[in-house]
């Protein structure tokens, strides 16, 4: 991406955060810090790739290759190849080994890491988000000074820790649509910046549903057992964030403030869920389907919109219409959509350090750059970039972030497994047993708060 598009500020933020979502931990390596790593190493990003059905890699085999390799755990299964092929020009190119250690599919990257700390085997590089860095207080290698931090303001940036997270990749999230739909229907997607425009778009897209051979107008799945992730944090992040500018903390620092919510902002976010739930597959998809049927079914024509973000389309291939992404205007005059790295890559501090930021020194550079934007379908984070990401969202999400109408990943911030509670509010309203948005409202506010008191 050509511009800088998070403040040094935002990082500071986000940390400041951190302190609320549950404390620090010390940095020995007890059975206790082993045990608590499992929570902290488990990221959606594995979660948001379930299309993909790569097995779990062989990572005790992996190890072996080179006693002088450093090691990468990667938990995006449908980059796997991608980043092999990274590792295999950056020994071409430095003469260094990076072995690819891929976690994704039926296999949990905490449950995986959890056994590799227990082992003493931890990888030298592996994924973690932004509120997982407390639980790793002491063990990740501070990467302030080195090259690529002056390319990007995307870095993580942790108050005990220093640099502690690399930007591989930035992704938004908002509500994706479908042009095709939207043209034939008379609806200007710059035109969704409230309630009410959102309703008129709805009505005059159902209206045309039978027509236009469409399912619903919006693809959006509140199963909560495989597709809480979604529900609860990317949807839930709207709330904490829709309308806001990067670098503001106040709804994400009221959650962590014990658990408390602005009750006339949810009313109004409750609403538009509440219209959502009218507009959706009933019938299937909006309480038992799947993340696979929710994308396919956008991909095939049959949404006009998509609760998902820009890892739901990654190439041009997947789709014969345009995309954009549109907001979750909940409130007049909202126009942002929610920007920004959900994860990063960290170095293990008994790793290779030196090794491992010498990588990603130069998966900043042109190189790397290459193969993770033009062949893995990522939006890079470094402004020097040279490549237009091939992602079929991009030229909406850089128009968003060119105008400054973008929000942070706050909800990366919340309490680390509030979205496994929230996401049973969502299914509940979804089901028809939460009746409105004021009972939505007491339950998620009695659901939050009885989360943070633990």
């Amino acid at each position: 991406m050509k511009k800088k598009v998070l403040s040094v500020l935002l990082a500071g933020t986000m940390v400041l955060s951190l302190a609320a979502c549950g404390g620090s931990s010390s940095s020995n390596t007890s059975a206790d810090t082993a045990e608590s790593t499992e929570a902290a190493a488990d990221t959606t990003e594995t979660t948001e790739t379930t299309e993909t059905t790569e097995t779990t890699a062989d990572t005790s085999a992996d190890t072996t290759a080179s006693a002088g390799a450093i090691r990468l755990l990667n938990g995006k299964p449908e980059i796997n190849d991608q980043l092999k092929e990274l590792a295999e020009l950056y020994k071409t190119e430095t003469g260094a080994e990076v072995v690819i250690e891929t976690i994704g599919g039926d296999t949990s990257a905490g449950d995986e890491l959890k056994k590799m700390y227990q082992a003493d085997n931890m990888p030298d590089i592996f994924v973690i988000e932004a509120n997982q860095a407390a639980t790793w207080d002491g063990m990740l290698a501070d990467l302030a000074g080195e090259a690529w931090t002056d390319k990007t303001g995307f870095e993580l940036v942790n108050d005990n820790m220093g640099t502690i997270g690399f930007p591989y990749t930035v992704e938004a999230t908002a509500l994706g649509y479908n042009a095709d739909i939207l043209a034939q229907c008379d609806v200007d997607p710059s035109s969704l910046t409230s309630p009410a425009a959102w309703q008129e778009a709805c009505e005059k897209i159902d209206a045309k549903k039978d027509e236009l051979g469409l399912t619903a107008v919006f693809g959006w799945c509140a199963e909560p057992t495989n597709l809480g992730w979604s529900s609860g944090t990317h949807v839930f992040g709207q709330y904490l964030d829709a309308g806001l500018k990067a670098d503001d903390t106040t709804y994400i620092d009221m959650l962590n403030d014990g658990g408390t919510i602005d009750e006339a902002r949810m009313k109004k976010f409750a609403e538009f869920i509440g219209m959502m739930n009218q507009y959706s597959d009933k019938d299937h998809l909006l309480v038992d389907g799947t993340y696979d049927e929710q994308v396919a079914g956008f991909k095939d024509g049959k949404f006009a919109f998509i609760t998902q973000g820009n890892w739901c389309v990654t190439s041009p291939a997947d789709v014969t219409f345009e995309v954009g992404f549109a907001p979750y205007a909940f409130e007049d005059g909202i126009n942002t959509i929610i920007a920004g790295p959900p994860s990063y890559w960290v170095a293990y501090k008994d790793g290779n350090v030196d090794a491992a930021k010498a990588f990603f020194n130069w998966c900043a550079g042109d190189s790397a750059q290459d193969i993770l934007v033009n062949k893995a379908g990522l939006v890079s984070p470094f402004d020097d970039c040279q490549y237009e990401a091939t992602n079929p969202f991009y030229k909406s999400m850089k128009s968003y972030i060119d105008a400054g109408n973008y929000s942070g990943w706050h909800t990366m911030l919340k309490k680390d497994g509030l979205q496994n509670e929230t996401c049973q509010v969502f299914a509940d309203y979804a089901k028809g047993s939460i009746a409105d948005a004021d009972e939505f409202v007491s339950k998620i506010s009695a659901v939050i708060k009885g989360y943070y008191a633990e």
